[in-house]
């Protein structure tokens, strides 16, 4: 076991993969010419008019520049490197009391001769969650439950990683009420907020039976035969000792869970009636787990120390989102962002009237490598991808359709997508064996995303 586990780990550094990619990105600053779009304000937002683009003055990046945007990078990331920071440390000092250990051995007897129940019922609701609110970088604290449960259940890391990952991205993907997708792609494409919500259920149920039907048969696998599981940062062993040592959970072992379960409901409470971000969020955790700590008896001493400890097992996650934000400060400094779009915009209205849509998606799937957020993404694409539509003959309705599946479902993909680098770290998964692993199932979701859009085409999905 143990020596497969460190031939695993064998393979594309991924620091190594997203320098290349810094080079290239300063390469293409000496060979793209540079462009802009003017853009106007709408609900508080930045909007591309898309008759507006015009050829600029170029930018390009030299040697220095190279090496100095990668700090301008990690300060272009910082809200969301802190985030996971502060979420890991939160659950070092969750970690440090015991509740978690116990919680996860009451929880596995429990589930003795059920468990594989957990697979469909747990990525039933990070579906729904991440339909209906967008769960995705919420979900880096749910990977450290779920993750170490799965392996004391005698599954591995993959299965408790792909649960929480696939659940929320089959859902965010469908989007059928997401309000940081599909409710601004509609506002900006002038539709009925959450207006085609039919068609979008039908996708939900779709993908969300793909996914569920992939982790159980590979969860399956494992289960009958542990050697063919990867176990990244927790051992098998480990696990058993924990399973003999936690046969009930003290009284404060369960108030500190109810304390952790009630840090969701308020989180929840924050992001539906306030509109709490990622800012809030890591305050709530950090509250939650200063709180957690004394609940758990632990000195103000040790309650830092578990802090540091949780966060530091976190930094690699945390500095390859710094990384992946230089190649998007390097494109957008160099002013060929804007130069993208319009060209892509122009290579879309070539396409047959047929598959106009499937050319938006392939489109949008590529872009969130540059453009990892959702809201982002609609504030930059669908002005010009609205008006587009009109012009070839693809409902607006189709338009935020693509939008959203290449937006959604190239997240389990890109080291460019924060909580996904983030969520590996702390499960101990390299990114090349999460996409050895993970890559079938890409495919079969762009099968289902291609059907869709050509069906959507052809029905005129709508309105407008």
């Amino acid at each position: 076991m143990e020596n497969k586990s460190t031939k695993s780990q064998k393979g594309i550094n991924v620091y190594v993969l997203i320098f290349c990619l810094i080079i290239l990105s300063a390469l293409l600053t000496h060979i793209l010419p540079a462009g802009q779009f003017q853009r106007g304000e709408v609900n508080g937002r930045s909007v591309i008019q898309p008759d507006t683009f015009q050829y600029t003055d170029g930018n390009p990046l030299d040697f220095l520049g190279i090496f100095s945007s990668i700090h301008s990078g990690m300060v272009q990331g910082a809200s969301i490197i802190f985030f996971v920071l502060i979420v890991g440390g939160a659950f070092g000092i969750l970690t440090a009391t015991g509740a978690l250990n116990a919680f996860i051995a009451r929880l596995s007897v429990i589930m003795v001769n059920r468990e594989k129940l957990l697979i469909p019922v747990l990525m039933l609701f990070f579906a729904c969650a991440g339909s209906l609110m967008g769960m995705s970088d919420e979900t880096i604290v749910y990977i450290g439950i779920l993750v170490p449960l799965a392996v004391a259940l005698g599954f591995d890391a993959i299965t408790g990683f792909a649960i929480v990952i696939l659940g929320a991205s089959v859902g965010f993907t469908s989007a059928v009420m997401n309000p940081f997708t599909v409710g601004i792609a509609q506002e900006i494409a002038e539709l009925p907020i959450f207006s085609g919500i039919a068609f979008r259920l039908v996708i939900f149920f779709v993908l969300y039976l793909t996914a569920v039907i992939y982790v159980y048969r590979y969860a399956s696998k494992v289960k009958n035969n542990p050697s063919l599981g990867f176990y990244g940062n927790f051992k098998r062993e480990d696990m058993e000792t924990l399973l003999k040592e936690h046969k009930k959970m003290e009284t404060r072992h369960k108030l500190i869970m109810i304390t952790f379960l009630l840090n969701f409901v308020v989180l929840m409470f924050g992001v539906i009636k306030f509109g709490w971000y990622i800012t809030e969020i890591a305050g709530l955790f950090l509250l939650f787990g200063i709180i957690m700590g004394l609940i758990g008896k632990l000195s103000p001493s040790r309650i830092a120390e578990s802090f540091i400890k949780g966060a530091g097992d976190l930094i690699g996650g945390a500095l390859i989102i710094g990384l992946a934000q230089t190649i998007l400060v390097i494109f957008n400094n160099a002013g060929l962002m804007d130069t993208i779009l319009y060209h892509t915009a122009n290579v879309l209205d070539t396409i047959p009237p047929a598959f106009n849509a499937v050319g938006m998606y392939i489109f949008q799937l590529l872009l969130n490598f540059l453009v990892p957020s959702g809201s982002g993404q609609a504030a930059l694409t669908m002005p010009i991808l609205a008006p587009l539509s009109d012009m070839i003959g693809v409902t607006r309705q189709t338009a935020v359709l693509a939008f959203q599946f290449g937006d959604g479902m190239s997240n389990i993909i890109f080291p460019t997508v924060g909580f996904l680098m983030a969520g590996l770290a702390m499960a101990g998964i390299p990114w090349s064996k999460w996409i050895k692993w993970v890559m079938p199932f890409m495919f079969l979701q762009i099968v289902v995303a291609v059907l869709a859009l050509v069906i959507a085409q052809f029905i005129q999905y709508g309105p407008h």
